[in-house]
C-alpha cells in the first residue's frame, strides 16, 4: 500500500485534491512549527488510516512532515500544502493567475 500523508497549514485550503479515495480522515494530532504558533493538520485517506499497520507505516512519514514545516519557518511559511508519498516531500504551491 502507498501510504500518502498531507499537512494543510490551519486556515487554508488544500491547493489540489487530496488523495484518490473516497473521502479523508483528518488525524487528531498536528504538526506544530517549534519556532511559533503555526499548524498545519494531517490529512490521510480513511481506508489506509483504517489500516492494522498505520500508526507504524506513518511514522516516518509524519517524521518528513514535521522537517518539512520546521523548514518552511525560513520563508514564513509561505507554503500552505505538503504531501509525501514514500521519502519525497512535496511543496504544492498554488499557480500563478
Amino acid at each position: 500500500m502507498n501510504l500518502r500523508i498531507a499537512a494543510i497549514r490551519s486556515g487554508t485550503d488544500p491547493v489540489r485534491k487530496l488523495t484518490t479515495g473516497s473521502f479523508q480522515r483528518w488525524l487528531e494530532t498536528p504538526v506544530l512549527c517549534p519556532k511559533c504558533d503555526v499548524t498545519y493538520n494531517l490529512a490521510v485517506d480513511w481506508d489506509q488510516s483504517s489500516d492494522r499497520w498505520f500508526p507504524e507505516s506513518s511514522r516516518p512519514l509524519i517524521t518528513l512532515l514535521k522537517k518539512a514545516v520546521h523548514m518552511g519557518h525560513s520563508t514564513d511559511h509561505r507554503v500552505t500544502h505538503f504531501e509525501t508519498e514514500g521519502v519525497i516531500v512535496e511543496s504544492i504551491t498554488p499557480p500563478q493567475p
